[in-house]
């Protein structure tokens, strides 16, 4: 624009570019620090002359206040994971054998901070039972989990089982010729199975709380 300096124009330029790249916007010392500017009061000094332009609006109470006013506030991008039926913390429950081909129920949403590979290999149970209590799994939470069909001694994972045709949520260990499936509740037995019988379906990588 012909009113701006060519920093103001750096600055606006960093701004939209930041937001393209995160979705959130750049904090002052952000700026500063990509564009070699002397000091913050520099950086607010040309901001306010953003402002006059009406090209920015700012909440000074936040450190990313900074908004461009042609499209609004950056949205935090979220990555939508599919919930596709409910797994035992308890007694096994049966849930279908393949996973992957199950529609879902519904979606679980989390910041894409939170989640690699744009959660591509991420499902969501919700829990029915108290096994995993101690864990702080609780009835009606749902868990998150990566679809694997390995694990190490101590993973808490999706075990099927394959006589019973039923999964459960456990802590997985592999005990000489057998597998210990070990709840996270004092008040209940481990379950004891051949590892013929077993079959990882996912270890587990968040808990969501149910509010209710």
């Amino acid at each position: 624009m012909k009113d701006l300096s060519r920093r103001q124009q750096a600055i606006l330029d960093y701004i939209e570019s930041f937001l393209d790249e995160n979705d959130y916007p750049p904090t002052i010392r952000d700026i500063q620090a990509e564009l070699g500017i002397s000091s913050t009061s520099v950086v607010d000094y040309n901001l306010k002359v953003l402002e006059a332009h009406n090209l920015i609006r700012r909440n000074r109470n936040i450190s990313r206040g900074i908004e461009l006013v042609n499209r609004g506030p950056g949205r935090r991008k979220v990555v939508a994971i599919p919930v596709i039926g409910q797994i035992a913390a308890g007694l096994p429950i049966p849930v279908p054998e393949d996973l992957e081909g199950v529609e879902p129920l519904e979606s679980i949403e989390l910041g894409s901070e939170f989640v690699s590979d744009g959660g591509a290999n991420l499902f969501g149970l919700r829990v029915k039972g108290h096994s995993m209590i101690d864990a702080l799994i609780n009835d009606g939470d749902v868990v998150l989990l990566r679809h694997q069909e390995t694990c190490e001694n101590g993973d808490t994972v999706a075990v099927w089982l394959k006589d019973e045709k039923e999964t459960t949520l456990k802590k997985f260990y592999y005990e000489n010729d057998r597998v210990r499936l070990q709840p996270a509740n004092v008040t209940m037995e481990p379950i004891y199975t051949d590892p013929e019988n077993v079959q990882i379906q996912g270890k587990l990588v968040t808990v969501v709380r149910s509010v209710q």
